[in-house]
This record gives structure tokens, sequence and C-alpha cells, in this order.
């Protein structure tokens, strides 16, 4: 499935993080709990590589709990600090601020001996598009948090959120690589909806996904659509019998292939077939 696009705004991002990532301490770069490789931007890893960095893995309630402690355990070997959030119930939020002032240490105790105390920490928040960025500064900043306004250095109409007493925010665009080297990694950033729909055959995107299902949880479809003997079922046809089930038909009886595509993406995404993660790790 070749999956294209031409990013012209991500440029103007990339840009941007490279413009403000002095005026910050830390860097918070989000990604899915689904995809905890395939979702982390490797532009992001080279934009920021001198910069303290920890990894927000968001959606956590989406992601198998088995598979989320495996990469747990692969996070830690590589000492990547990790924090793990659902940003619409807020669980995890809390230990945000404490991961990045914990990966702080060193430098905010040299800030001490020079007589800066309890300053502000400003991080920068990244990640790609669909991740849920958003929903996570909105839960994380709540109602009781105020925008501090433009900062010199920072990029006309750019504002820092303040949170608390003594922490900020610069939220950054969504940014995606220009190139997929891995054609799975595309498929399954689409598959959660990082790509936008227009550029995408939407039948042959959900075939791909129920490829990707077979080797993972092929049940949760089965369960999901009342469909018998799937694996004795090709993907197209299994997309067929979604449609079937669910009396999707256009003029003449015609089985809606594209509206049983978009029901099982929409409910993938939305997590109506269980927590599933689609990045394994062996």
């Amino acid at each position: 499935m070749l999956i294209q696009w031409f990013p012209g705004h991500m440029k103007k991002t990339k840009d941007l993080i490279v413009e403000n990532l002095k005026l910050v301490d830390i860097v918070i770069e989000i990604i899915d709990a689904r995809l905890p490789i395939s979702s982390k931007n490797p532009v992001i890893d080279s934009l920021t590589l001198n910069k303290p960095k920890i990894i927000m893995m968001n959606k956590i309630d989406l992601a198998n709990e088995s598979m989320t402690q495996k990469w747990t355990k692969y996070f830690e070997r590589e000492n990547v600090s990790v924090v793990y959030v659902n940003s619409i119930t807020g669980v995890g939020m809390k230990s945000v601020i404490g991961k990045c002032k914990e990966v702080l240490k060193y430098k905010l105790e040299k800030d001490k001996v020079r007589g800066r105390i309890n300053r502000t920490i400003r991080a920068m928040v990244v990640g790609i598009p669909n991740v849920g960025k958003s929903t996570f500064i909105n839960k994380f900043v709540g109602k009781a948090s105020t925008k501090t306004g433009d900062k010199p250095g920072v990029t006309r109409g750019k504002q820092w959120i303040k949170v608390g007493v003594d922490f900020e925010l610069l939220d950054m665009p969504g940014i995606l690589w220009p190139k997929f080297d891995d054609e799975q990694v595309g498929i399954k950033l689409a598959s959660i909806g990082s790509i936008k729909e227009e550029i995408l055959d939407s039948i042959e995107l959900a075939i791909n996904l129920i490829r990707i299902l077979r080797k993972i949880n092929i049940t949760a479809v089965s369960e999901r659509y009342k469909i018998i003997d799937i694996d004795k079922l090709s993907d197209t046809e299994v997309l067929s019998k979604i449609a079937e089930n669910r009396k999707f038909c256009i003029t003449g009886g015609e089985l809606d292939l594209r509206r049983a595509s978009k029901t099982l993406l929409d409910e993938f995404q939305g997590g109506k077939l269980g927590r599933i993660t689609l990045d394994i790790c062996k």
C-alpha cells in the first residue's frame, strides 16, 4: 500500500521546533501507546538530540496491558524516561511534572546554587498528528491555568501555557516525517488516524489493518462483527462479512465495502475492538 503526502507545513513545524528549542528546558514527546515505536518521529529525535526529553505514552487505555508492560521494560533498558497517560480521564497526569523534574534534577540543583530557586520549568510538547496532544494539554492545564502570553524569541502568535506556579508548556503543531522506510509503519499510523483520510484508499487500508490484526488478535474482529470461521476467510472476505453483517449495502444490493472500511477503522481507533497494541515488543 503506497502512502504519500506533500507536507508543506511539516517544514514550517520543523523550523518552529528548532527556533524555539533554545527557550525550553525539556521536550515532552507524546506518542500513541498502541504504537510505541511507529508513532515516535525520528525527525523529532534528530532535532531534539541535545535537549533533555521524556516520552509520554498517551491513550494507554486503548493499548494491550501485557504489551505495555513489555514496552515499559524495553524503554527501561534503553534508559528512556517514560510516563503513561490517559488524557481523557487524567490517569497519569500527575506524574508528568514529577518525571520532568526528575530528568532535570542535576540542572535544577545547579540553578539553586546560582540562586535560581523554584524557577519555572519550560517544556515543549511535540508529537505526530492525532496522538492526543490537544486533549492532553487541555486536561493537563485545567480551568485554573492561564496563558501567559508571548515571550521574547518565540514565533509570533505562539503562547506559553502556564500550569501551576512553576511549569509552562509550549505546544508545537503535529509533525510527520516525509517518507516511511517501512511500509508497515505508514499503514499502522494511517490506522490510528495520524495520516489524513483524504490521501488514502479506505478499503485498502481496512484490508491491511485486518491483515495486521490477524497476527495479533483476529478474535477481536470476529467477536465485534459476529464473523464465524474467520480463519477460513481472506482479508477481503472478512471486510465483506463486516458489510454483510452490518447490512451495509448500496443501490442494487451490492455490499458497501467503503462504509464497512470506515466503520472498522473508526471502531478500532475508538477502542471498540478492545485494547490492542499494533507494535509488538518481542
